[in-house]
């Protein structure tokens, strides 16, 4: 052991001590009782009114157990423990608890003998996923909010050859929507990292003995006070040494945690296995046929008809607006490069001047993007009606024609323009894999104040993770980021 003090080792070593953990370090207190009121409120309340305003028998027996078994599903499925609280927005796994509710709640009518119908149960049951989902929404703003001030984080030491660790830190430190803080690494090897973390200790290219790696990891996150350590597996560091430091970790109470090198890749795309004692990580494939896009497509074009039906008089005003306030049409076209890199005709309403395209030369020094975009902050083409169209948003509606037509998706990646498309690289190209949508990653993770390598990211991640519920859950933060506001010039 080289970089800490060989003096410190066997029985000396610091003991961690069980159930030091807790998954959420300084997390807010209030997540617990708030999840709870919630979500008795939610099963609770609809229940009773429903089946009172029904004359349905022994409303308030039903909504307490309704309320009962909603708790147990959800406690079941780890929904209040500290490690989920506040990790994500939990859409997926509340419509999944919620299944399980109805499930749970049918078999004791049927050994009870409940006799309410059917429609007026499911009725009366349907807040309480949204009101659950909702609270987990907020919980997890806030706990988002929280570690962006390093509240709520976990200290973790890395350990690793130089590169590789360079490489993990890099990628923690680019966002601040996970747990983890890196306090200190722990190189094994000669090389040196550069990432700038506190060089909290050194493992040798060959251990010394069978216990000099986990001495002098324990002694390194002693010292740095790390809640956890993150090792990143490499030729110096696998097989049976990996093992040897897992157990010393573990047997001192410090949690492990293995980082696979594999990024950008949805959990539900990842299932583990073990063959011959190896433990095997298999990667399912992004979502590119099926009746899951099947099912995309019909919801695409449905939801596109009844907008445009139900936005008809809105559509009319704001195209009169348009018209009065300059001359020029009311709507703007614009190519655009769709699926497979098939171009279109892409309608907005016009939000600018009638010669916008032949002055953007002049402005091309004030262009505010790096990459191929242009976008200007206060851009002097843009209209009085098309300031506030652009403000809202509202300048997309007539892209519900685009949805209805099979060109865009109701959801997805940022519809590029064909001088962008001509700058993509291989990995670029991959986001034509599925529709542009109407709204999308780009649209709620910040608009025009992403740079370009930001929004390329997000539509990556979307066009190899898309799933319906990942639309789902775009969907409803649009509303969010259409009133906030952010991005949107």
């Amino acid at each position: 052991m080289s970089g800490a003090d060989d003096s410190v080792g066997g029985p000396d070593l610091p003991s961690f001590g069980p159930g030091r953990y807790s998954g959420g370090r300084d997390k807010a207190r209030w997540y617990v009782p708030a999840a709870l009121v919630t979500d008795v409120t939610g099963a609770f309340l609809p229940v009773l009114l429903v089946f009172s305003a029904a004359q349905q028998s022994r409303p308030f027996p039903a909504a307490t157990a309704a309320a009962l078994a909603w708790l147990c599903v959800l406690a079941a499925h780890g929904h209040y423990s500290a490690r989920s609280l506040g990790e994500s927005r939990g859409l997926l796994a509340t419509m999944q608890a919620w299944l399980t509710l109805v499930g749970v709640l049918a078999l004791l009518r049927v050994l009870t003998g409940e006799g309410s119908a059917p429609a007026y149960a499911l009725l009366a049951l349907a807040p309480a996923p949204l009101l659950t989902a909702v609270s987990r929404a907020l919980t997890h703003r806030h706990l988002t909010g929280q570690r962006r001030e390093a509240h709520a984080v976990l200290r973790a030491l890395v350990v690793g050859e130089a590169g590789p660790v360079d490489r993990v830190v890099e990628q923690l430190s680019t966002r601040t929507d996970h747990a983890y803080v890196v306090i200190g690494a722990v190189p094994v090897g000669a090389a040196e990292p550069h990432s700038g973390v506190p060089h909290a200790g050194r493992l040798d290219a060959a251990p010394r003995t069978e216990t000099s790696d986990g001495d002098a990891v324990l002694t390194a996150a002693a010292l740095h006070r790390a809640d956890t350590v993150l090792v990143v597996p490499g030729a110096l560091l696998t097989g049976e040494r990996l093992r040897r430091l897992a157990w010393a970790t573990q047997d001192a109470g410090l949690p492990l945690v293995i980082a696979s090198g594999l990024t950008e890749v949805a959990l539900p795309r990842l299932r583990l296995s073990t063959a011959a004692g190896l433990n095997l990580m298999h990667v399912a494939p992004p979502v590119r046929r099926g009746p899951q896009l099947a099912l995309k497509t019909v919801l695409d074009r449905t939801g596109a008809a009844l907008g445009l039906m139900l936005l008809a008089p809105l559509l009319a005003v704001l195209a009169l607006a348009v018209r009065l306030d300059s001359r020029g049409p009311a709507l703007y076209r614009q190519t655009r490069v769709g699926r497979f890199g098939v171009p279109f005709t892409m309608w907005k309403f016009r939000s600018m001047a009638p010669d916008a395209d032949r002055l953007r030369p002049q402005l091309a020094q004030a262009n505010e993007q790096d990459g191929p975009l242009f976008k200007i902050r206060s851009d002097p083409r843009v209209t009085r009606v098309g300031r506030l169209l652009r403000r809202t948003s509202l300048d997309e509606l007539p892209q519900l024609v685009n949805v209805l037509r099979g060109e865009m998706s109701l959801v997805g990646p940022r519809p590029p323009l064909p001088e962008e498309v001509a700058a993509y690289g291989p990995a670029e190209l991959r986001r034509l894999h599925v529709r542009p949508g109407l709204t999308g990653p780009w649209q709620v993770g910040g608009r025009a104040d992403l740079s370009w390598d930001e929004s390329i990211a997000l539509d990556l991640r979307y066009a190899d993770n898309w799933s319906l519920t990942t639309d789902l859950d775009l969907l409803a933060r649009t509303f969010r980021a259409v009133v906030d506001g952010r991005g949107a010039y």
